[in-house]
């Protein structure tokens, strides 16, 4: 197969048939072999209804639907372990991203020898308030954290190599860093491509200003991750130590000024306190920061999903 289509999709029933037209004209122009996965994340319109009839006019229209909301992540995840196209094609169902778009991304990845091609909107017609700043302030320090220099990683059309798409997994709200999973997985050519960014046709907008927040949390915990998930003691070792070496010459201080020098009693003095307070973090940092960490890692319920149907 040459193409996979995936769609996460929320509530977005009356862009869905016009999305599966316009990708089906694309594929045809150009003889492509494709599917088009559509996941429905828990929608509460008629999307799986619309969904059951795309797949009877068009047997390429394939549909996963989620018991209830879990968020793009996992619907990108599930999309990616049923794909089957040797090149994968990710999307919004909204309409803002052009299909046509398709091909040009098809050839980056197979003829440029790309990973994976992201999508820049160059110019956008979101809320320059709302959106825009944020989502600029938050690529910059994605960045220049990554060290992928891409414009826009959080565009939802990008274009992955099949072997990409089978090596990585996403959850939480990471589909953001995807590129920087990637890179931690060991694939190293990205590439970027200025797309056509559509104003939304039907509905509104699904994100919200706690999506900025997240966003830069998740950037910290894939950092984290990616830097100290083989060696998690190099991390939590160095400021464990760091935190009850000072703590401890503090008391050790304290001691030799009460015992040596006369001075008012340890437990009547601040230092007394802030030297335990160290210690007792810097063990702390050894223990429940090191243990909850490999704990969360390796929860095999971390990318467990409720299916309620699919049509294959």
């Amino acid at each position: 197969m040459d193409i996979s289509v995936i769609v996460p999709s929320l509530n977005e029933s009356e862009s869905l048939p016009e999305l599966e037209e316009w990708i089906r004209r694309v594929m045809s122009e150009n003889n492509y072999s494709y599917e088009i996965i559509i996941i429905d994340d828990g929608s509460t319109d008629n999307s799986w209804d619309v969904i059951q009839q795309l797949h009877q006019n068009n047997s390429s229209v394939k549909g996963i639907k989620f018991q209830r909301n879990y968020g793009k992540s996992a619907a990108l995840n599930e999309g990616f372990k049923a794909a089957q196209g040797d090149v994968v094609i990710t999307m919004d169902a909204d309409l803002q991203d052009s299909p046509d778009e398709i091909p040009e991304l098809r050839r980056m990845v197979l003829a440029d020898d790309y990973d994976i091609v992201s999508g820049w909107k160059k110019k956008r017609y979101d809320n320059k308030l709302t959106k825009n700043l944020p989502s600029k302030f938050f690529n910059a320090a994605t960045r220049k954290v990554s060290g992928i220099y891409l414009h826009d990683f959080n565009c939802g059309l990008k274009a992955y190599k099949k072997k990409v798409v089978k090596s990585i997994e996403v959850y939480g709200e990471m589909h953001r860093y995807i590129p920087l999973i990637a890179k931690w997985s060991g694939f190293k050519k990205f590439g970027e491509k200025v797309v056509e960014h559509r104003k939304r046709k039907y509905g509104v907008t699904k994100f919200g200003w706690d999506r900025f927040i997240n966003g830069f949390l998740d950037l910290a915990s894939i950092v984290f991750v990616g830097k100290f998930r083989k060696n998690p003691m190099h991390f939590f070792g160095l400021w464990g130590t760091l935190c009850f070496l000072i703590g401890f010459i503090i008391f050790i201080y304290l001691s030799i000024s009460k015992f040596f020098f006369d001075v008012t009693g340890l437990t009547q003095r601040p230092l007394f306190f802030v030297a335990l307070m160290l210690m007792v973090i810097g063990t702390q940092l050894f223990l429940a920061g090191f243990i909850g960490e490999l704990i969360t890692r390796n929860s095999s319920g971390r990318n467990f999903y409720l299916i309620e149907d699919k049509i294959q």
